[in-house]
This record gives structure tokens, sequence and C-alpha cells, in this order.
């Protein structure tokens, strides 16, 4: 009876904690869109400086939102290999199993940019950020994969979920060519990060307060660069995004799956 006592008291807590850290994101990029990004707009600088300033704020925003999940117990994180990212000009390639990849991916990494739903451009929490950073819409593919490569050309890193969405728990991956396409577009360094969520939670088909009956570990795995030179190589180009395209996709299913056997 005590035991079933605290079980129920703990996932009241974390339901509870739950809307508070979701209700704390939407105020704080209201906030930031109102009051942080317009001074920040004053300092002197051209356009992509200015980008870079406002992708640090969300940095450090979003590293503040990852310790108050974790802080009120709704999450704990693992980092393996974070001393591989954070370079000038590099392409960050990550599954997608869970809402807050891109936050937390973007909470360990200090200047980012990564494609935006263009549906998001109209949402008040997220709207401050994705204008204030330059994050790049997915409304014309063409567009956004000159965008994209210009932006690696010119030392700026970039976070891509090949997938375009959430994973589906228990269905292979379907990854799209627009993370091929601008990395050889860019002749780019591609990092793959592997990230997995235990017990699954926040996936697609799931709102915010269906929370699992512990709290949840989000693990995230820097791999090695990839070689590129044998993809760059091939011709024409669209081959090569197929190719590199198809190589992605089993990586991270040969990833999912060593995870699934090591129970992480």
């Amino acid at each position: 009876m005590a035991k079933k006592l605290i079980q129920h008291i703990d996932y009241g807590w974390r339901l509870l904690a739950t809307a508070i850290s979701f209700t704390s994101f939407g105020i704080g990029g209201v906030l930031l869109w109102l009051l942080v990004f317009p001074l920040l707009s004053l300092w002197p600088g051209n356009r992509d400086q200015k980008a870079r300033r406002a992708q640090f704020t969300v940095h450090i925003s979003f590293y503040a939102f990852i310790g108050l999940m974790h802080r009120l117990g709704v999450m704990t994180y693992e980092v393996i290999g974070l001393e591989k990212l954070n370079r000038p000009g590099q392409l960050i390639v990550a599954n997608h199993p869970t809402l807050v990849d891109v936050v937390f991916l973007l909470s360990r990494i200090k200047q980012a940019n990564c494609i935006v739903k263009a549906s998001l451009w109209r949402n008040p929490a997220m709207r401050g950020p994705i204008l204030n950073a330059g994050y790049i819409s997915n409304a014309d593919s063409e567009t956004m994969i000159n965008d994209c490569a210009a932006w690696l050309q010119a030392g700026g890193a970039m976070i891509i979920f090949p997938e375009g969405t959430r994973s589906v728990p228990g269905l292979p991956y379907r990854f799209q060519r627009g993370a091929a396409a601008i990395a050889l577009q860019a002749n780019s360094i591609i990092t793959p990060v592997t990230l997995s969520c235990r017990p699954n939670t926040l996936t697609k088909d799931q709102a915010w307060y269906q929370i699992p009956p512990q709290r949840f570990h989000l693990q995230m795995i820097v791999g090695e660069d990839l070689e590129m030179a044998p993809f760059r190589a091939l011709q024409p180009r669209s081959i090569a995004v197929r190719r590199l395209t198809q190589y992605l996709q089993d990586y991270f299913t040969q990833q999912r799956e060593r995870n699934e056997r090591d129970g992480n």
C-alpha cells in the first residue's frame, strides 16, 4: 500500500513538473521575443553576427530549460563525446525520437542553425528565437538546401534531423535526402549524433501529459565524423545524395538496434 502511494505521489509530481516545464518554455519564448532579442538587436553587427548572438542566447535558455526538467525530476540525461561538437562548418545529423531532441542538442551546442517547420513561424513561443537566430524554414526545399549550405560554408554549424519529423517507435527509419544534399553541396563534415530515450515519451503520437511511469533518461552519443570522400567522388550528384542518405539511414538503424540490445 505504501509503495503504491509513493508511486502515485511520484507520478503526480512528475505530471505537475512536466506542466511547469512546458509552461516555463512557452513563457520564456515569449519573453525572449518581446524583451531579450529587441535589446540584442541594438548591438552593432551584420546579419550573421546578430544571428550568432541570438543562437548563443537560445543555447543558454535551452541549457536552463533542460536543467529545470532535470532538477524537477522529469528527466535524467547523459552525454558521450561532447568534445566532438562545437566546431565551425560542422553538420550535425541526428535521429529524432522525442520532442525535446532539438532543445537538448541546442543546449549543448553554443551556436548552431537548424531547419524548422514553416508552421512554427506562427508559434508565439518559437517565433522570436526562429526569426532572430536565423533558423531556416523548410517551406521550399531548394531554398532550404541553398541557405543551409551557405551557412555551413560561412563557418556556421547546423543541426539536421534527416527523418524530418519524430520517429515512430517500432517502425523503420525513413530518411529524407535533404541532409545528404546539403552536406555534399557545402562540402562539410558530418558528425552523427545518436539520441535514445528510455522509456519512450514525447513521441510523435504522444501528448505532453502522457508521461511514462518513471522519469525518462535521454542519452546522446556523438559519433566520429563520417568519411565523405567516397560520396563526393560519385557522379552524378543525385547518385551521391541517394547513397549518402542510405548510408545515414543504415548507420542510425544499426545504432538503434545496438541500443535496444544493450538496453539503453
